[in-house]
C-alpha cells in the first residue's frame, strides 16, 4: 500500500515543490519523492527481469532422442521470446521419472528465484499401472509446496491409455482436473493433445514426440503458457 501511495510523487514532485513555499516543506517534499523511488525501485527491477519458467517432467519434456535444442522447453523459449516475452525456462525433466520422482527432487529441480512451474508428470505411472491415488498424492504435494512459495502452476495432464480398464482410466483421468480446481491452477489437460498416436509426429516407439511433434505441442500449448508468464509477473509484483 505505502509503495503505490508514493508512486504518484515521482510524477507530480515538479508541481508540488512549486506548491511549497517555505524551505523546510520543501525538504519534506525531496525526502518524500526520494523515499517513493527507493520503494519503487525493486518493483521496477521485479517486472523487467526475464519470467524464469522451470519445466518439470519426465522424457517428455528432457526431450528424450531429441538434441537439447529440439526439446519442448527450448522450443518454448523461442516461441514466447518470438512473442515478445521475456522468459526463461529451464529444462528439469528427468527421462523415466514420476510424479512421486519429481517431489523427491522438487526443492532442486526449482530452485529459489523460479517465477512459474510448468509441471508435466505422471506419463510414467500410467505406463506402469501404478495406483491413481500414489500419483495423485505426489503431484498435489508439489502443487501444495509450490503453491506455498508463491510459484505459479500449469499442471500439464495426461490421460491413461485405452488399454486400461475404465475404473484405472476415469481414475487417473481425474487427477488433473480436480488438482486445477482445488488449487485453482492453470490446466492444459492433456500434454499429447494432438500427438498421441500420430505416426509422424512421434519417434519410432511411438511414445515419444519427434522434432515435428515438440513443434506441434508448443503451438498448441503457447496460449496456456503466455497466460503462465503474465500471472506470474503479476503475483511477483505484489
Amino acid at each position: 500500500m505505502l509503495r503505490c501511495s508514493l508512486l504518484p510523487l515521482v510524477v507530480r514532485w515538479p508541481v508540488l515543490l512549486r506548491s511549497y513555499a517555505s524551505c523546510a516543506a520543501r525538504v519534506q517534499v525531496v525526502a518524500l519523492l526520494a523515499t517513493a523511488l527507493a520503494l519503487s525501485a525493486p518493483v521496477a527491477a521485479a517486472a523487467d527481469r526475464p519470467v524464469r519458467i522451470v519445466a518439470l517432467g519426465d522424457s517428455l519434456t528432457a526431450g528424450f532422442g531429441l538434441p537439447a535444442d529440439a526439446a519442448f522447453p527450448a522450443k518454448l523459449e523461442r516461441a514466447l521470446k518470438a512473442k515478445g516475452l521475456a522468459v526463461e525456462v529451464t529444462n528439469a525433466g528427468v527421462s523415466g521419472d514420476t510424479a512421486s520422482g519429481g517431489l523427491a527432487r522438487l526443492d532442486w529441480s526449482v530452485p529459489d528465484g523460479t517465477d512459474a512451474v510448468i509441471l508435466e508428470l505422471g506419463a510414467n505411472d500410467m505406463l506402469r499401472g501404478m495406483d491413481p491415488q500414489v500419483t495423485r498424492q505426489a503431484l498435489e504435494e508439489i502443487v501444495r509446496r509450490l503453491t506455498q512459495r508463491r510459484v505459479t502452476v500449469l499442471l500439464a495432464g495426461m490421460r491413461a491409455a485405452a488399454n486400461f480398464d475404465a475404473s484405472y482410466r476415469r481414475d487417473f483421468d481425474a487427477i488433473y482436473p480436480e488438482l486445477a480446481t482445488r488449487y485453482d491452477l492453470l490446466l492444459y489437460p492433456f500434454f499429447l493433445d494432438g500427438i498421441a498416436g500420430e505416426g509422424a509426429l512421434n519417434q519410432g516407439d511411438g511414445l515419444h514426440p519427434s522434432a515435428a511433434g515438440v513443434d506441434a505441442i508448443v503451438a498448441r500449448i503457447l496460449p496456456k503458457v503466455e497466460e503462465l508468464v503474465r500471472q506470474a509477473r503479476s503475483r511477483r509484483t505484489m
